[in-house]
């Protein structure tokens, strides 16, 4: 309570009644209701203000509904208004009796971001057609394509590409193109593929320029270092390179390299070697694919070169070898198809001379029914593209390199933990060869076996059921 005399800027309100008399009272209380109205039509007039700027306001998430200014009293004179992520606040050192000073609006974060430009929509970023080459291990994986029942190349890939918003437009809005689609359980070291995905730079004209400086490199996203932290670690990117519009990865393909890893217990590579040369060429290979005939009718596809050669691996007395098979396009199973045959010519139950009786599709229109080789081993080693150059950052490339590395001495002692169970199996056989042998299976000849439906009674088969 204010003592009588001492000057400390209280209110009329604050006065006591006691020590006024009874005209002083009363002038005093209609002094004081003026002043109380006047306020009053100061903060509606302020309230208008504040709604008009509101009501200017483009921040996404105003509530419909406004708090009201809260008045304090004359020792802590702040007003404060709030509406979804705007606040609005009085000048501490305003005067009840001058009015309130213009109030001043405390931005928040989010509206840093809008006032910046970061918050404007994905679609707005600057975009630049882009082809990564990968590289995955198929072992876990079900096929390359979204298609198949996931986890797949392309669904761990795109849940990357949206986790790390390079994706500024829906996958069917991307132009995505992929230059071949492996089955389950294959790798690859070199697939390609091609999309449009969020820049830094802002120039369009750069973004078409196939062969960029290194300046433009360093100033562009580092792709393979940033998808490669949000990728599984069986699939990695191992490098990028920006393409002209009209870049397609199947169709601007030159050609395609699979290398398929054998062991050679038991084998004749040279027989090998030297059926496996017939097959280069432009040859009919329905014989030596998995038949589709609803989407492909043009079973002509051209080997640009085959070989055999031995790996830097060995296991006892066995040596591990792979054939290298190189070509413009191939078929549905179709490398798998060709080693099956050539390992039953490598094990001597075939001639090599079966490979051109079954790619003379006048004489055997109708494919021999046989297994096809396992798909575990069989890579997409390389696919080839005129003028395309993929680059890798030194930060990216040397984080590429320590995680292939240890991936590597992962399965390495993976290896070697079989490889003691191995010989820990030997060591007690030891008391010589097992009575229970097993019986070998008898060859049949791959022009004597049954056969499966030709290409013409496949489609015909197909116009039927679509008749009716």
């Amino acid at each position: 309570m204010a003592v009588e005399g001492k000057d400390d800027h209280s209110s009329p309100l604050d006065t006591p009644m006691e020590v006024l008399d009874g005209g002083d009272a009363i002038s005093n209380l209609h002094s004081e209701l003026k002043s109380l109205k006047l306020r009053v039509k100061e903060l509606e007039m302020e309230n208008a203000s504040l709604l008009a700027q509101i009501s200017n306001c483009h921040c996404q998430k105003l509530e419909k509904s406004l708090s009201q200014i809260v008045v304090s009293n004359n020792n802590s004179e702040n007003e404060e208004r709030k509406s979804g992520d705007v606040e609005l606040r009085s000048n501490k050192n305003s005067d009840i009796q001058g009015g309130i000073k213009p109030i001043h609006k405390i931005r928040t974060r989010r509206q840093e971001r809008v006032k910046k430009g970061y918050m404007k929509s994905l679609h707005n970023y600057p975009q630049r057609y882009v082809a990564l080459k990968m590289m995955y291990f198929g072992k876990r994986l079900n096929g390359f394509s979204c298609e198949g029942e996931n986890p797949t190349v392309e669904s761990e890939l795109f849940e990357a590409l949206v986790t790390t918003r390079l994706l500024v437009v829906d996958k069917s809005e991307s132009q995505y193109s992929r230059c071949g689609r492996t089955d389950k359980g294959v790798s690859s070291v070199g697939q390609v593929i091609a999309l449009l995905l969020r820049s830094k730079l802002k120039h369009t004209g750069e973004h078409e320029n196939c062969k960029p400086t290194q300046a433009m490199y360093d100033k562009e996203i580092d792709y393979v270092r940033v998808l490669n932290r949000a990728l599984p670690n069986d699939i990695r990117v191992i490098g990028w390179c920006p393409v002209p519009s009209d870049f397609h990865a199947r169709f601007s393909c030159l050609s395609r390299e699979y290398k398929y890893l054998f062991w050679s217990t038991n084998l004749d590579t040279l027989s090998m070697q030297k059926a496996g040369t017939k097959f280069v060429g432009e040859h009919d290979f329905r014989n030596f694919c998995k038949m589709d005939a609803v989407n492909v009718h043009h079973y002509m596809r051209n080997i640009i070169a085959f070989d055999i050669s031995s790996c830097d691996e060995r296991s006892r007395d066995s040596q591990l070898w792979a054939m290298t098979i190189k070509g413009s396009a191939f078929l549905w199973h179709q490398v798998r198809c060709m080693v099956a045959v050539l390992f039953m010519i490598g094990e001597g139950l075939e001639s090599p001379s079966v490979i051109d009786e079954l790619l003379d599709t006048n004489k055997i229109p109708r494919k021999p029914q046989y297994v096809m080789a396992t798909e575990l081993p069989l890579v997409l080693q390389s696919c080839k593209f005129k003028d395309l150059n993929f680059i890798c950052s030194p930060d990216a490339e040397q984080g590429l390199m320590e995680h292939l590395t240890n991936e590597f001495k992962t399965y390495k002692l993976q290896a070697a933990i079989f490889l003691e169970a191995l010989l820990n199996c030997s060591s007690t056989n030891d008391r010589g060869p097992s009575v229970y042998g097993k019986k070998k299976a008898t060859h049949i000849p791959l022009i004597s076996r049954p056969t499966e439906p030709s290409y013409d009674e496949r489609l015909a088969k197909h116009k039927s059921r679509t008749k009716s």
